[in-house]
């Protein structure tokens, strides 16, 4: 931001917002997030004031700033990495903040990363713009770099990504989605971008195919591991902590695998109910409540953690290709860190 000493005023009140598990682990990346950070206030300067304002205040607040993270660190674990790849690390922010944007508005999100969401605050004409400009702030960086597979990756990606909103937009209150078409919109929504941004730190350094393809498959069973948590911590967790409601994603008609495996105990006419009177807006409070009382009673929290801790598994399995060293080392932190946060 312009004002001197604001940027790193904010970066220290996120941590501080954090709780001790998540504060004391990602201290060790202080000197990356001020990095990231830093480009990130660069790239967001506009002439347009209400442009400015939106995307600082969507951007420079509690994202955990994971996807540059992984990028950076998987840079570093090919070879020495110079000092654009903090700009480049950018375009994986701008582009999660982004979908964010966008996401809300589809959503009519109230809330995002524990504050009224930009939809909430400037309406949803200026959150989908606001989105806009950072999908093209991610472009204008990528046509800085000359390494046309980096671009290509970024390009198969985002098409990825927006084939996954319209995934989940079509199973809106969809109480029959099997766990197969809930992998489906997972992977294009939330995995992909984090295999890219792995893959491509292997791609921006130069690393062979072949760890450039680990990287990949690297980030993909985290991002899938990732989400499988968030769908939990969804259920189960607080807004104070989580940042959002509780029970957000059933409230705007998101079948998630918390109850996809709940109602696998249920039978087809009961289901059919469920999904008429939710649907339908029939629903009131405690009607939510109820359902994720039922969740979290029972056994498929447990269950989805396994899986979540199944796929880390497969994601260090991956790591395995590479020599040992401090990036490493932190990378497979990164893992862990992700089964165990609390936002």
């Amino acid at each position: 931001m312009r004002e001197e000493g604001k940027e790193a005023f904010r970066f220290l009140l996120v941590f501080e917002k954090m709780t001790a598990p998540d504060k004391t682990f990602l201290r060790r990346f202080d000197p990356h997030f001020r990095r990231i950070n830093d480009e990130l206030s660069k790239s967001l300067a506009s002439d347009n004031a209400m442009i400015e304002e939106i995307t600082q205040y969507s951007l420079l607040g509690e994202g955990k700033r994971l996807r540059p993270l992984l990028f950076v660190l998987s840079c570093e674990l090919c070879g020495p990495a110079g000092e654009e790849i903090y700009r480049l690390s950018t375009i994986f922010e701008c582009i999660h903040a982004a979908s964010l944007l966008h996401d809300d508005v589809l959503d009519n999100a109230e809330m995002r990363r524990k504050k009224p969401s930009v939809r909430n605050v400037w309406g949803n004409s200026a959150a989908v713009l606001g989105g806009d400009f950072l999908y093209a702030q991610a472009s204008a960086i990528v046509g800085e770099c000359d390494t046309l597979e980096f671009v290509k990756a970024l390009g198969r990606t985002t098409k990825r990504m927006v084939e996954g909103q319209f995934l989940e937009l079509g199973h809106t209150h969809n109480w029959h989605l099997s766990k197969e078409q809930y992998m489906e919109v997972i992977v294009a929504k939330t995995a992909e971008l984090m295999s890219a941004a792995c893959a491509c730190g292997g791609i921006i350094a130069g690393a062979p195919k072949a760890a450039i393809d680990n990287l990949g498959r690297f980030g993909l069973n985290l991002g899938i591991a990732f989400q499988l948590i968030d769908d939990v911590l969804d259920y189960t967790s607080s807004e104070e902590a989580f940042g959002k409601p509780v029970g957000k994603d059933l409230r705007e008609g998101k079948i998630t695998l918390p109850l996809i495996y709940l109602l696998s105990d249920f039978q087809e006419n009961e289901i059919n109910k469920l999904e008429d009177f939710y649907k339908n807006q029939q629903a009131k409070g405690e009607d939510y409540e109820r359902i994720i009382a039922m969740v979290r009673n029972n056994a498929v929290i447990e269950k989805i953690q396994k899986e979540a801790q199944g796929y880390v598994n497969q994601a260090n399995r991956a790591l395995d290709f590479f020599p040992e060293s401090s990036m490493k080392d932190d990378l497979s932190g990164l893992s862990q860190y992700i089964l165990k946060r609390t936002f």
